[in-house]
């Protein structure tokens, strides 16, 4: 994609700079009021080349994805005739199925109606489990989906050397494995019982943890929970540290301090969620997707 233009909101400023410049493209923000009665103004500038990138990761996705449905018309309005949508952090993916009668399946109905307003969409490690593809569910709507996986893998390839990669349960498998493998670090996977947002089960895989370091990794982490008890299960059955990798940091209220009370020592996350532990930048990864799109 040859861009005109990289279009972001001032709280992503500093991640829409690193990326407008590696792409060697001009930036401009969109320009935000926020109303007494909790509706927001939007300014953007007041014309646009034919093919704009729109930065917006959908961490806190309820304000996000208004600003978003705005921002997309607004920018064909002013002259973008293809839109690129860029959001490191794509939400509602993990509501992939009803659980129960009269569920909305939010990924479905989200990826829809993203697929509506963009022409295009890259990602970094949505929740995919039970589809293979966003292709499934964001029909007409090009797609690329990318991982920080070996990029967390480098990183604790070098601040841990040898370190066993733990995923906090089986849907982590695609992630330990690819920066396990990418690595040659030894991997493996707990099993997990989930009885509510905050109350989870893990259970060890069952191999010898007596003396390893141990790296949880992850795609996200949100309250924490599982990390905790996977934490704390590992420093029981005799591992020498636990640290935690992750794509996402979301890290809600108190999750990074529960983190820390469990025992871990090091928090890494990549910065495709701005937060205090993000050292891993993605910025790469997202340009040479753009470029190849």
């Amino acid at each position: 994609m040859q861009a005109g233009l990289l279009l972001a909101f001032d709280d992503e400023q500093a991640q829409a700079e690193a990326l407008a410049a590696a792409l060697g493209v001009p930036m401009a923000l969109v320009q935000r009021h926020h109303f007494p009665d909790g509706e927001t103004k939007l300014r953007l500038p007041p014309q646009l080349p034919d093919e704009v990138l729109l930065l917006r990761g959908l961490h806190r996705p309820n304000e996000k994805l208004v600003e978003l449905l705005i921002t997309a018309p607004a920018a064909r309005a002013l002259g973008a005739r293809r839109i690129v949508l860029v959001s490191p952090y794509l939400a509602y993916m993990r509501q992939d199925m009803a659980f129960t009668p009269g569920e909305a399946v939010s990924q479905r109905h989200i990826a829809t109606l993203l697929a509506a307003h963009v022409d295009g969409l890259i990602t970094v490690d949505p929740h995919l489990h039970r589809i293979a593809s966003l292709d499934e569910v964001m029909p007409g709507c090009p797609s690329r989906v990318l991982s920080a996986a070996p990029l967390l893998g480098e990183w604790v390839a070098r601040q841990v050397p040898g370190a066993l990669l733990l995923g906090p349960d089986e849907e982590a498998l695609q992630w330990v494995a690819a920066a396990g493998q990418a690595f040659g670090l030894d991997h493996a996977v707990c099993h997990k019982q989930r009885f509510g947002d905050r109350d989870v089960r893990v259970a060890l895989p069952d191999l010898p943890l007596a003396g390893r370091a141990v790296v949880l990794m992850d795609d996200v982490a949100s309250t924490g929970r599982t990390l905790v008890e996977a934490a704390t299960a590992a420093l029981a059955a005799g591992a020498a540290s636990v640290d935690v990798a992750v794509t996402h940091g979301l890290f809600v209220g108190d999750a990074l301090a529960q983190l820390r009370a469990a025992g871990v020592r090091h928090v890494w996350s990549s910065d495709a969620v701005p937060h205090a532990t993000a050292v891993v930048p993605i910025t790469p990864l997202l340009a040479g997707a753009v470029r190849a799109f």
